[in-house]
C-alpha cells in the first residue's frame, strides 16, 4: 500500500496551494485520511482529518483557512490551503488508515503515510 503526495511548492503569504494525496495497493476500505506537517526543530503535527464519515477535523491554527476533502471513488484526500502564512512552512504528509486481508488471511487495520511534499510560504 502507498500513499503518493503531490502539490507542495513555494508561495506568498495569502496565497494558495492544493495538496493531493492518492492511496494505492491492496487493501479493502480506508477510514480515516489527512494531513500532518511538520517544520524544522518541531514535533510532527496534525493539520486536518476526514473521517471516513466525511466530518472533518482541523487544528486551530488552519481552521477557516485549509479545506480537507476525499473523494472515495479515487481513494485520494485533498488538502485546500488558501491565505498561507509563513508559519505554514514545513513538509506535509499524508495518511491514512485502512483494512487489508494480510497474507495469513487475516483483515487488519493499518496505518499508512505518504512521502512529504514541501510547503514553503514566503513573506
Amino acid at each position: 500500500v502507498q500513499l503518493q503526495a503531490s502539490g507542495g511548492g513555494l508561495v506568498q503569504a495569502g496565497g494558495s496551494l492544493r495538496l493531493t494525496c492518492v492511496a494505492s495497493g491492496n487493501f479493502i476500505r480506508i477510514h480515516d485520511m489527512g494531513w500532518y506537517r511538520q517544520a524544522p526543530g518541531h514535533e510532527r503535527e496534525l493539520v486536518a482529518l476526514v473521517l471516513v464519515t466525511g466530518r472533518p477535523m482541523y487544528a486551530d491554527s488552519v481552521q477557516d483557512r485549509f479545506t480537507v476533502s476525499r473523494d472515495n471513488a479515487k481513494n485520494t484526500v485533498y488538502l485546500q490551503m488558501n491565505n498561507l502564512e509563513p508559519e505554514d512552512t514545513a513538509a506535509y504528509y499524508c495518511t491514512a488508515n485502512l483494512s487489508r486481508v494480510d497474507t495469513d488471511g487475516r483483515l487488519r487495520e493499518i496505518g499508512v503515510w505518504g512521502q512529504g511534499t514541501q510547503v514553503t510560504v514566503s513573506s
